[in-house]
Formats: structure tokens, sequence, C-alpha cells
């Protein structure tokens, strides 16, 4: 079998933005929206991917964890009878056995009978436009799956249907050994486009920033990406951040830190942050500092004492700032205006600083820039910006 395309999460938003429009188009032709699954390790933001993008195009989303819900009905719908009634005109319908004794009182008559399902809970009410995230599918029972194979590939479930304009997106993990899962056969991928999300440092960096993960930490797993595709779960990573997060000076409590680490990360990786305190990395200074202390000396000064100068160079410890330098301006220009202090300072550390190479210079602007350049613009109006990002 080929291999599954990966994407990062970035990645995964603009594949799932095509599917949705392309869906739509082909939906206006009459055809079937493609159902699509996502797979991947747990913890990589599948879902909060999904629901991100939901919020973004405006469109409904309705989450259901397979692996969480007992009874069937809950998921399609539970039967119920239905009977198909004629006035005196000819005219027929259907209705539920519940309306039968008001439709005799006005002289219509039960000419047919059958068996349907009611449109469940979570699709009533609904209306054009939504996702319909079918979470941990395969780790869920098998009824559920073979439940869900007519809504796949028709969007339709005996006698209900999902409103135009919906999409019908799996979530799965790896059936690589490591997670309890039901492997899907040949019939059942070929109801479905896939997809695999993989881990990337950098994005999980800027989602880090943005939800104010402890900095010292996102400096770490930034030092130490390895970690996270060889033995951690991105999940389990986070956790164990956002458990030592209050505590101000990691290295006055170095015994209570490896305990926690032991426990969640285990006991490499956990010693691998145990080194990074003992040389004094968790030091770094912060990107908001960089960013917003009035002091350009003091920046400069900290800079070359986190990154080293000449023969004691940090090239790796340049690059991390860099990243962070960047995401921080970013979400600053997500949240609103940004200071015109702040492009000086940008401006500053892309002209006036020996802790970068002219690579990150350039990367820096170009990636500030290309997230925000309304609002960066003004990086344009100097001259030695300019001729750098001309090269």
């Amino acid at each position: 079998m080929s291999k599954i395309t990966q994407l990062n999460v970035d990645e995964l938003k603009g594949f799932l933005k095509h599917m949705v429009t392309n869906n739509q188009y082909i939906q206006n032709e009459g055809k079937i929206p493609v159902a699509i699954n996502i797979e991947g390790d747990a913890g990589l933001g599948k879902t909060s991917a999904i629901v991100q993008l939901g919020k973004e195009m405006e469109m409904d989303v309705v989450k259901i964890n397979l692996s969480q819900i007992e009874e069937l009905g809950d998921l399609v719908g539970f039967p119920v009878k239905e009977f198909k009634i004629q006035n005196k005109e000819g005219q027929s319908t259907w209705i539920m056995e519940a309306q039968i004794d008001a439709a005799m009182k006005k002289g219509y008559k039960v000419v047919e009978k059958r068996m349907a399902h009611a449109a469940p809970e979570w699709i009533q009410g609904r209306t054009e436009g939504g996702f319909l995230v079918l979470d941990d599918y395969t780790r869920a029972d098998h009824r559920f799956m073979q439940a869900t194979m007519e809504i796949l590939d028709r969007q339709e479930y005996i006698s209900w249907s999902l409103p135009k304009n919906w999409h019908v997106i799996l979530t799965t993990n790896p059936d690589n050994g490591e997670y309890q899962v039901t492997s899907l056969d040949d019939a059942q991928k070929t109801r479905f486009i896939s997809t695999e999300v993989k881990f990337d440092a950098s994005v999980w960096a800027r989602w880090a920033e943005k939800v104010n993960i402890d900095g010292r930490c996102i400096n770490f797993l930034l030092m130490n990406p390895e970690i996270v595709t060889q033995k951690v779960n991105p999940r389990s990573i986070t956790t164990f951040f956002n458990s030592i997060s209050s505590i101000q000076k990691f290295e006055d409590e170095l015994p209570l830190i490896n305990m926690i680490g032991d426990g969640s990360i285990g006991e490499e990786p956990s010693a691998l942050f145990a080194m990074f305190i003992n040389n004094k990395l968790d030091k770094i200074i912060s990107p908001e500092q960089i960013l917003t202390n009035d002091d350009w000396n003091y920046v400069k000064g900290s800079l070359t004492s986190c990154i080293g100068k000449d023969d004691d160079f940090r090239a790796d410890i340049s690059s991390i700032i860099s990243t962070r330098i960047i995401n921080f301006a970013l979400i600053t220009a997500d949240k609103g205006s940004v200071p015109q202090k702040m492009i000086d300072r940008i401006i500053s550390l892309v002209t006036d600083c020996d802790s970068f190479t002219d690579d990150l210079r350039y990367y820096m602007v170009k990636e500030i820039l290309n997230g925000h350049k309304a609002k960066f613009s003004k990086l344009m109006l100097n001259q030695k910006v300019v001729k750098m990002t001309v090269k």
C-alpha cells in the first residue's frame, strides 16, 4: 500500500479548506461530498485544527467521540414507526405514530407502514454548512464503524440526511501496534481520502506561544524536537510543561521536576530536561523582553550572553530565539495594532545585532511580513531592511 501524505497542522488546515471547497463544487453538480480521514498520533491537534477551521469558515461543527458512546441510537437515531397517510384527494405524506390520531380525525387514512430512524439529536435543528467530526473512529466498537458506512458513502442513514454543505471528517490513530484500534479493510478505506498529521516543532511552538505555555519549556522543545517524534507524545509533553509552569526557579525544584517528568514523559526525556536546567538554558531571554524592553543595550547584552559570539556562538539558541521573536510578533498582531516601538525593535534586531546570522535576519523579516504584511509594512520603510530582503 502506498504511503499516506504527511502534513503538519498548518498544512492540514490548507488541505481541509481545499476539500471543503471542492466538496461544495461537486455537491452543486449533484455528487456526494468526499469524506476525509485524518490519521495521526494522539495529542497532535487533529481535532483542534478542524474546530478552528470550522470557526474560520463559519461552519457548524459537531464532534462525536465514537469511542465514548454506547448506544447506537445516539449516533444514527432510534428506530420509529412511520405511517403513510392519504387524504380524500389522494395526496399522501409520511407521519410519526404519535400523529396518527390527529390525522384520522381530519379524514386521512393509512395506506402504508414502515420502520424508519428518527434523526439523531446531534443533527436536529442544524442548517446548511457544517463539519461532522467522527473522533477516534478506529477506536470505536465495530457496530459504530459499520453504522457510519452509509453516512460516509451517501451522507444519510435510512430515513434522514445531513443538511447541504456538510462534510464528514474522521480522526484516527495509526494502526502500528501502539494504539488499540480496529484495522480498516479496503472497503472502508475506499470511502474517504486519508492524510497523516506529523509533529512539527515550529508549528507547535507558535501554538504554545499563543496559549501561554511556559516560555522556558518552549525553548526546551525547540532545542530537542526529536523527543516528541521518537519518545514522547505531544499531549504528554504539554501536560508536563503545564504541571511545572508555576515554579519560578526550576533549579530550586529540580527533584520535584524530575519526579513529575518521570511520571509524565519518562526517565530519558526528564533527564534531558534536567540537563537543560543545569546548563542554565532555561534562562534564555524571552521574546517579550526582546521586543518590549525599552533598554536596547540591555537586550543586546542579554542576547550576547545567551547566544555567545565568535567561537562561542550558539547557532541553535540563535535559531530558537528568532523563532520565538517571530511567533510573539505575529501573536501581538493577531490581538490588535502593533506598537511602533516593536517595529523599531525588529528593525534593530535585523540591522544592528550580531546575535543573528544574515539568513536568520532575512527569515525573521520574511516570516513576520508573510504573517501580517499590513501591520508590519513599516519595516519596509527602512532601507537596510529593504536591501536585506531583496538580496
